[in-house]
Formats: structure tokens, sequence, C-alpha cells
């Protein structure tokens, strides 16, 4: 039987799609279409991936990898909270791009940082994407390593001209957003609070929206 390894960063962008399935801190386990699946969200971030990805085997070997979560847009053509499939991934860091094994998709670019919105605009244009995010290159890399499948779906949390604060001044080394100190700032800001509301409604759908996309990709193609 095909077991497939899904990677996230945060457990919101898991949550409707592992629902019913048992968990275990931050390891989750279940079935779509009778394909058993072993889901772990371990944090923002390269570091945080891999050590998602080294959880993930844990109980086993896989047949496959999947990166998913929220990413952001670098285009106006693709908006939140859609969600779409990923056929390449461009490593920011190494200059290194991952197909997928989706022929059909997005081009997707992962930073080392959180994408602030004064600089999207210039990474869409180095790079040739409409999507980016800190987590799918190390996904893919290990995948690499395993000689095994990669996948990689998103759903849009902002979209390219959405003036958020800059999150990286609030992400710890665990991959975490040290939250206590992000809302005190965020509160001093009331230029922000209507964007980070739309972000969190976003983000909810997006992650709806993501968790039918996984689920019927993974019907699909394995």
């Amino acid at each position: 039987m095909k077991r497939i390894g899904i990677i996230a960063a945060l457990p919101e962008e898991l949550k409707p799609l592992v629902k019913d399935w048992q968990r275990e801190g931050q390891v989750y386990a279940g079935r779509i279409n009778g394909i058993e699946c072993i889901a772990v969200s371990a944090g923002m971030g390269a570091r945080s991936a891999e050590n998602a990805c080294v959880m993930a085997f844990g109980d086993g070997p896989l047949d496959a990898l999947a990166s998913i979560g929220w990413a952001g847009s670098l285009s106006c053509g693709l908006k939140p909270p859609g969600a779409f499939v990923i056929s390449e991934v461009m490593d920011s860091v190494t200059g290194r791009l991952y197909p997928t094994a989706s022929p059909a998709g997005h081009r997707l670019v992962t930073l080392d940082h959180v994408a602030r919105h004064d600089e999207k605009r210039k990474i869409a244009e180095r790079y040739q994407a409409p999507l980016v995010d800190m987590e799918a290159a190390t996904v893919a890399r290990v995948a690499c390593e395993k000689e095994i499948a990669f996948y990689c779906f998103k759903g849009v949390s902002d979209g390219a001209n959405d003036k958020l604060p800059d999150f990286n001044r609030y992400l710890g080394n665990d991959g975490q957003l040290r939250m206590p100190s992000f809302i005190a700032y965020a509160l001093l800001h009331p230029r922000y609070w209507a964007s980070l509301k739309q972000l969190g409604e976003n983000s909810k759908a997006a992650a709806s929206n993501l968790a039918r996309l996984v689920a019927d990709s993974i019907r699909e193609t394995l």
C-alpha cells in the first residue's frame, strides 16, 4: 500500500485536511481514498521543513512527499484564497529548480524569509514565479535524495499588493511566530488592522480550498 508524507509549516494549514485524523504532537495519521498519509507541521523555514520530513519518515518508508500550506502571491492573476497545483519549485538560496510530479501547474519560489510586500515585484521578476513560500524547496530536496515522487500544493493567503507587517522580525529560530510580541506590535499600528483581518479570513478559506485540492489530487495521481 502506498504511503505519502504531507509537510506543512503550521497546524492551521493542515486543519481542514486532517480534522478526522489521529494526532500525536505535530504528526497526524489518516487516509485519503484508501492511501495512508502522514502529515506533519513543524514550523516555518528550511530547518523546520527538514525536521518535519524526518518525522514523516519516522514510521517507515514513503512513496511520495508533498509540500502543502499557505503561499504569498506575487501576481495579480493568483488571488487569495485560491489553491493551486505547483509544477516546479525554485530554491532561491541554491538556484536549483525542482520539478514536481504534476506536469501542469505554477512555479513557486522558496525564500529564506517571509516575503515583504515591498519586495514581491522584484522577486516575481527575478524568479519568474507567481507564488512564494519558505519550505517547499527543502521538501523537494529531501524527496530527490530519497528518490521518491514530490508534489506541491499551495493556498494563497495574501495578495501581491497586500501591505502587511514584516513578519520576519517576530519569527523565532524554531520556525514559530512569537505571537505575544507580534500582537503587541500590531495593536500599536492600526494601519495594519484591516489587512491582518483580511489575512486571517483569506488564510482560513485558503486552507479549506487547499484541503479539497490535495484530496482530489491524491485520488487522481496516486
